[in-house]
């Protein structure tokens, strides 16, 4: 039976002068070997090949097509240009290996990928033809339908079969997971726009055609001197924290956010305070 060794460190008793500790040690041991996985490493060859056929078709295709857009333009934007055959049916080809999960996702980039393949067998078979070798182009546009093939069958090997029921269940999850992403910068816009508004009417200074102008003052009960205005509602906050609030709500003058951060925060909030905390959150922003 063939065997591993695999290194431990374990905590040894260890005695200099008759003092004892305990010392971390080194120890090798011999564990049997799990019997080689064949298959992970056909699958791991293969692999292998299809990226190198991969790479082969790219550097063909990009070599022809490049070839017949350099008749009318320079190289450096023809062999540009070229390699973008190759590329589009790639990365639909990766798109749809995302999306192995949800059939109706994979539908679409494995159209598009089919389409991008046959443009690209297209050109590379123009350049052929254009050359006076249409065997040639031929030959080479099937290079592309080659290694297309050859990793179209390398990932639907790697795909695992699922009923109808468990991708029904996986596309309600993912769909359950995106509502709960598509919210957040909902949130992030009502909370904004909501800031705005309370930044605009702790700013503005009550009118007499504003509801919150009271021009009868006399029902204030006069033996209470310190009796004020009712703060917003909302948890308490510093000058900073009602700073950020009126830039991030879009105010923008010293004035009117001295106002806001005055009902807000604190009524003595000093105006040179103010124009700090307002220079600090827009570089901040």
């Amino acid at each position: 039976m063939k065997t591993r060794t695999v290194y431990e460190t374990r905590l040894v008793p260890h005695t200099v002068g008759g003092r004892t500790r305990l010392v971390p040690d080194e120890v090798a041991i011999e564990l049997p070997a799990p019997p080689r996985d064949w298959d992970r490493t056909v699958l791991t060859g293969v692999t292998a090949v299809a990226v190198l056929v991969l790479t082969a078709c790219v550097v063909w295709s990009t070599a022809s097509v490049g070839g017949l857009l350099s008749r009318v333009v320079i190289e450096p934007a023809a062999y540009g240009a070229a390699i973008v055959f190759d590329l589009a049916w790639i990365a639909c080809m990766a798109v749809e290996w995302l999306a192995r999960y949800d059939p109706d996702r994979a539908r679409l980039p494995r159209a598009a990928g089919h389409v991008a393949l046959l443009v690209a067998m297209l050109a590379v078979g123009a350049h052929g033809w254009i050359a006076g070798y249409p065997e040639i182009g031929i030959v080479g546009a099937a290079v592309s339908g080659l290694a297309k093939g050859l990793w179209t069958v390398v990932l639907r090997h790697q795909t695992p079969p699922l009923d109808a029921r468990t991708r029904e269940f996986l596309r309600q999850e993912l769909a359950e997971a995106g509502a709960s992403l598509a919210l957040i910068p909902v949130q992030r816009q009502v909370l904004r726009a909501r800031g705005l508004v309370a930044a605009e009417q702790a700013a503005l200074p009550a009118g007499p055609d504003t509801p919150d102008a009271d021009p009868d003052q006399s029902g204030q009960d006069t033996d209470r001197p310190d009796q004020s205005d009712e703060q917003p509602p909302g948890p308490p906050m510093t000058i900073k924290d009602a700073v950020r609030t009126a830039v991030d709500s879009g105010l923008t003058e010293p004035d009117r956010v001295l106002a806001y951060v005055r009902k807000r925060a604190d009524a003595n909030a000093r105006p040179d305070t103010v124009d700090r905390y307002i220079r600090l959150a827009r570089m901040a922003g």
